[in-house]
């Protein structure tokens, strides 16, 4: 039987009437806000743009008079790009993988057959294409399409080694079908196996190569409906090429090797060549290779032809990496790939099978990457890709999303950025170039940041629903490599296997200053420099400071210990920061590198809250123990206290005490008993000079956090007038590491957890035996920080993940050169308000509704000489003023806070810390994401939330907007890349591999037609080769077939109806044609009106011309009937 607790009875007799009691106060307070502008018809979910390369690919296809280029996945998704910026996402229904695509070449349509067995067929005639057709085929399974070039008629190999035909028009399948027992000799009982290769004669479409797995290749004659040649090889055929007369064909095998074929000649292949095969010199058949998957044979009207394959590399050849092979004359190049080659293509200058192909360059799908190689130039070089492909370089850890930036970031991040590119590429433009360009009319400036598993950060130009990478910055020079595999092995134990993972970014748009944290709890803070420089000193700061925590002394433990050894410390960090002189590039500089190191045989907790504010020159993080505020410009950690500590006196749970256990000790430390329970500071100073050894100095404090901050201000200052005899702090070039150890709560756990079971308190008001606090949000503001204050001043607010709201007063000096002498004083505050769940999002509006930025400072060279340093320090002692809220008498409120939480969201008033407005987001899941973000026409609260819902809340009233169920949570992927911002725009890592952005704002969503570009434009299909005098004369060119007389139904009869069902499309072929939009869709249909009234006038005149034919005979009938009745 449960257990009756007339607490939880109690709490929620108390939660009803503090509900009520608020909802009572929000009606007396409604009316005495300010009115909201926003409402829920300026809301409309909808998907922008997908960026990032095609996850899991798995085929590919090209357009080459539209020069566009198709690629599928594994999960049934179509990626479609043209020129640079002109990019589309599909996606099939049924999520099949996607084994083949065929181009309707310059018809603006795609055909598509996916592993359930089924073909769609694609109109690309308007900006978000849409399925036409589909035909689902229910007997048997598709292994190989083929359509060739101005054909209707489709031609599909099945795994029962069978060939069916469909009209692509109207997509119903002929009755035409090649059987495969009729295909192989009649002799022959074996069954040849699917069906790998089908292609029509370049020179002769009447004839059919159809090229069986087992090794049989059958010439088949359509006409006469019988095989006119069979050829046999020994080993498994993968793929098969013709030579443009026609009179050759080449085929790649399972062992290795490639044989050439006469069509003509069937008993033995013309040539056999194994390209990486020993050739012994008995002159025995070659070692068996690996099978060649693919091969390309391509002609040129001046040169040697380009035989081009994948695979086929000798088995001895283990750890060489994937290669794509071009054999051209006696020349051989091997292309080594980075990843695994899914398919190849060549591109030529012409569309037609019949002519000199004439290839320029061959694009390789990998597995990650897409590569194009340039056949025309010495070394085949590859060409610069233009997409925002290398999203997955490294695997995406965290990602930041920014609208409406200060107009000369982004090109202040391209000009650095722009020397990092690399050399060596094509001197081409890319060769895939169709489409065109949006016309939409947004213009704001976007940037997305994403953090890399290496410990790269990336920043992206995301403006105007395109993506192209700015810059590139490596966090991972600042520390030192291992030197050796037992270092690496001792922190695997520590961390993952990316010890310089990216896990949380702040990032100032207007200062440009940066700070990331890492998994291996370290921070490190960028400045933004124009220019290069060399930092000469490096001063590490290791501070190590706990207090009393409720845990139980040891038994036995009285006596004084002795001082640890100095490598005992050391051995203590996971990342060692470089202790040589580091050269930096212009873009960001190392400022500052803090370090969190052991306590008490604990490793540090990973970081779970980060904020950064350039105008106060702080830093505060936080963990699942505590937080720490270190001045970045004094280089000094001015707070240092556990969660617990920041409510004082006032806690308000019961906190179970931490039973005395065993420390756990560091894989390379000895000093397990005498580190064990030491309450003290512990400060490490190593400062390396070109003149000076290493010097280190151990220095022991008391806990007072008096004197923690008055040793840690004077060791910066004695270590830096050792370093540099006394210089100014601000002349040296110096990049410091703080190494900080906030104090432990309790039993150590992990915050983010990989899982979403972690429990959630139902009441803020229970009395929790929770031991351990989490710090999960801060948000420096400009506010009063006191019950009653008449005034602002410059605060800190803390979130925690038991939904409590903390303020701390930051008291800071005079900017200029007293702030960097003088200290800064915080100071905790109290508790603002608790909420359900933890705390996500904390921020400020004034009494007009205006939403309140932190303050922050504008960007200067902070590397600056001369006269530009001049203007540095100007801009240095200019504080940037905050919007103070209106001195009105009429208004008793001058802020309202806004916190939101995993479960509900508050409005506060300020100073009278009143709650006015609550709105409870879910009972049943939890928010994982939540933003107060700024709209054209107003503010509001964007929340995602666990079970797929995207919620917006008007402010300050939290009216519900928009709840819309758009994407159920997969994966910790989304819940970790998910992020919101301002001006109704969003993304989210949606694979491993792509970003998708996603818009919440009616406005966008109806501009967004205007702003896609148009895969299809109308381009003019170039001319056949010419025949010439003597091939007209005496034959020998290339032989049409009237396909329609030989598939269609009055010849071929109906195929058989539980053969395949087919599906219509929303739109026919006709349909398609008239389907585009836009200028360039205009044209287009007024091409096709044309060639449709051409069509009609020759039908007229047909008719014309059959009826005067008509009336002649009625009139020779008629003198004939005449002449008789006369003769009579």
């Amino acid at each position: 039987m449960k257990k009756f607790n007339i607490r939880k009875v109690l709490d929620g007799l108390k939660e009803q009437a503090s509900s009520s009691a608020s909802s009572g106060q929000s009606g007396t307070q409604e009316n005495n806000l300010m009115q909201e502008t926003l409402q829920s018809e300026n809301f409309q979910l909808c998907k922008t743009v997908r960026h990032g390369f095609p996850y899991q690919p798995s085929s590919m296809a090209h357009d080459p008079v539209q020069k566009i280029l198709a690629i599928g996945t594994q999960s049934g998704a179509l990626r479609l790009f043209g020129r640079p910026g002109v990019e589309c996402y599909c996606q099939h229904e049924s999520g099949a993988a996607v084994i083949s695509l065929q181009f309707l070449i310059n018809e603006g349509a795609l055909v598509s057959a996916l592993a359930d067995d089924s073909v769609h067929l694609w109109n690309l005639r308007q900006k978000r294409p849409a399925i036409l057709h589909s035909l689902k085929f229910n007997r048997e399974r598709i292994t190989f399409v083929h359509l060739p070039f101005q054909s209707k008629w489709l031609y599909i190999g099945t795994e029962k080694g069978n060939i069916h035909i469909v009209n692509v028009e109207s997509f119903t399948l002929s009755g035409y079908v090649i059987m495969w027992n009729k295909a192989i000799e009649l002799s022959s009982k074996a069954h040849p196996g699917p069906v790998v290769h089908i292609s029509d004669n370049p020179m002769d479409e009447g004839k059919l190569i159809i090229g069986y797995e087992s090794g049989i290749v059958v010439l088949w004659d359509l006409k006469s409906k019988k095989a006119d040649y069979r050829y046999t090889y020994d080993e498994a055929i993968h793929s098969v090429a013709w030579h443009h007369e026609g009179k050759q064909f080449i085929c790649s095998h399972s062992d290795g090797t490639l044989t050439i074929w006469n069509i003509k000649g069937q008993g033995k292949p013309f040539q056999t060549i194994t390209p990486h095969g020993k050739q012994p010199k008995d002159g025995k058949k070659p070692e068996p290779c690996k099978p060649i998957l693919k091969v390309e044979y391509k002609t040129t009207r001046l040169g040697d032809p380009f035989m081009i394959l994948s695979g086929g590399l000798s088995y001895d050849t283990v750890g060489r990496r994937p290669c794509l092979t071009v054999m051209h004359g006696k020349s051989t190049a091997v292309l080594e790939m980075d990843y695994p080659i899914v398919d190849f293509l060549t591109l030529c200058e012409t569309p037609y099978p019949n002519d000199f192909q004439e290839p320029y360059a061959v694009v390789v799908l990998l597995e990650k990457d897409l590569v194009v190689i340039d056949l025309a130039q010495n070394g085949y070089p590859i060409f610069e890709n233009p997409y925002p492909l290398t999203i997955h370089e490294s695997p995406v850890t965290c990602c930041e999303y920014y609208a409406d930036c200060p107009v000369d970031l982004i090109p202040a991040l391209y000009s650095v950025g722009s020397r990092q590119k690399r050399q060596g590429y094509s001197k081409k433009e890319w060769p895939i170039s169709g489409g065109n360009w949006g016309l939409g009319t947004q213009s704001y400036p976007e940037i997305i940041i994403t953090g890399h598993a290496d410990g790269t950060v990336k920043f992206w130009d995301a403006s105007a629903i395109m993506l192209q990478v700015l810059y590139k910055l490596k966090t991972a020079k600042v520390f030192e490599k291992s030197r050796n595999n037992k270092e690496e092995k001792q922190n695997t134990e520590i961390v993952d296997e990316d010890p310089f993972a990216i896990q949380i970014m702040a990032w100032c748009p207007e200062s440009r200053m940066l700070c990331v944290a890492g998994v291996s709890a370290n921070l490190i803070i960028y400045r933004f420099s124009k220019q290069e420089i060399t930092t000469e000193v490096l001063l590490e700061v290791r501070l190590q400071y706990e207090v009393n925590d409720m845990e139980s002394p040891p038994e036995g433990g009285g006596g004084a210990t002795p001082p640890l050894p100095l490598s005992f410390f050391l051995s203590l960090s996971i990342c060692r920061v470089r202790s040589t002189p580091l050269k930096q590039s212009p873009g960001y500089q190392v400022d500052l590198v803090v370090q969190l190191v052991w306590v008490s045989g604990e490793p540090p907790q990973q970081i779970t809250s980060l904020a950064l504010n350039s105008s106060y020159g702080l830093i505060v993080f936080g963990n699942s123990n505590g937080l720490a505020v270190v001045d970045y410009l004094q280089k000094t950690v001015l707070l240092n206290l556990g969660t617990v500590e920041l409510y004082g006196s006032n806690d308000p749970y019961q906190r179970q005490p931490r039973s005395p256990r065993k420390t756990r000790q560091p894989s390379g430390g000895n000093g397990k008993d005498c580190y064990q329970d030491r309450k003290q500071i512990i400060i490490i100073l190593s400062f390396f000079t070109p003149f000076f050894s290493p010097i280190s100095i151990l220095f022991h404090c008391c806990n007072s956090p008096t004197v923690f901050r008055y040793c840690m201000f004077v060791c910066c200052v004695y270590s830096l007038s050792v370093c540099a005899g006394a210089l100014p702090f601000c002349a040296l070039s110096s990049t410091v590491l703080l190494s900080v150890c906030p104090p432990r709560g309790a039993n150590p756990l992990d915050y983010r957890d990989n899982s979403f079971s972690r429990s959630r308190s139902s009441s803020v008001t229970s009395i929790d035996k929770e031991a351990r606090e989490a710090i999960t949000s801060f948000h420096f503001c400009e506010t009063f920080a006191r019950k009653g204050d008449s005034i602002i001043t410059p605060c800190l607010y803390v979130g925690t993940s038991l939904g409590t709201v903390l303020a701390v007063a930051l008291n800071l000096p005079p900017a200029g050169e007293q702030r960097l002498l003088q200290p800064v004083i915080v100071l905790p505050s109290g508790t603002l308000g608790r909420l359900k769940g933890s705390i996500l999002r904390m921020a400020f509006l004034d009494n007009t509704g205006t939403f309140l930025p932190p303050a922050f400072e504008l960007w200067y060279e902070p590397n600056a000489v001369g006269a530009d340093s001049e203007e540095r320090d100007k801009a240095r002692k200019r504080r940037p003023v905050s919007v103070s809220p209106s001195t009105s008498q009429e208004l008793q409120e001058s802020q309202y806070a806004v916190v939101c939480s995993e479960k509900q969201a508050k409005v506060i008033a300020l100073p009278s810390q009143n709650c006015i407005f609550k709105h409870s987001i879910t009972e049943t899941s939890f928010v994982l994401r939540a933003d107060v973000v700024q709209m054209n026409i107003g503010n509001c609260v964007a929340c995602f939330c666990a079970n797929g819902h995207i919620m917006t809340l008007s402010l300050p009233g939290l009216r519900p907007l928009l709840d819309v169920n758009y994407l159920p949570l997969t994966d910790m992927r989304i819940a970790r890349t998910f992020c919101f911002t301002n001006l109704g725009q969003a993304m989210y890592l949606t694979s491993p591999t792509e970003i998708q952005r996603i818009t919440y704002s009616q406005e966008t969503c109806e501009n967004l037609q205007e702003m896609l570009g148009e895969l299809f434009t109308p381009v003019e299909t170039p001319e056949a080769p010419n025949r010439g005098f003597f091939k007209g004369l005496f034959g020998g060119g290339a032989t049409s077939l009237d396909r329609e007389e030989l598939f269609g139904e009055m010849q071929a009869g109906k195929a058989s109806r539980g053969l395949a069902q087919h599906i219509p499309g929303p739109q026919g072929l006709e349909g398609m044609k008239g389907a585009a939009s836009g200028v360039v869709a205009d044209l287009a249909r007024a091409r096709i009106a044309l060639d449709e009234r051409g069509q009609k006038l020759g039908e007229l005149d047909e008719r014309t011309a059959a009826m005067l034919a008509s009336a002649d005979s009625f009139g020779k009938h008629a003198h004939d009937v005449r002449k008789r009745d006369i003769t009579l």
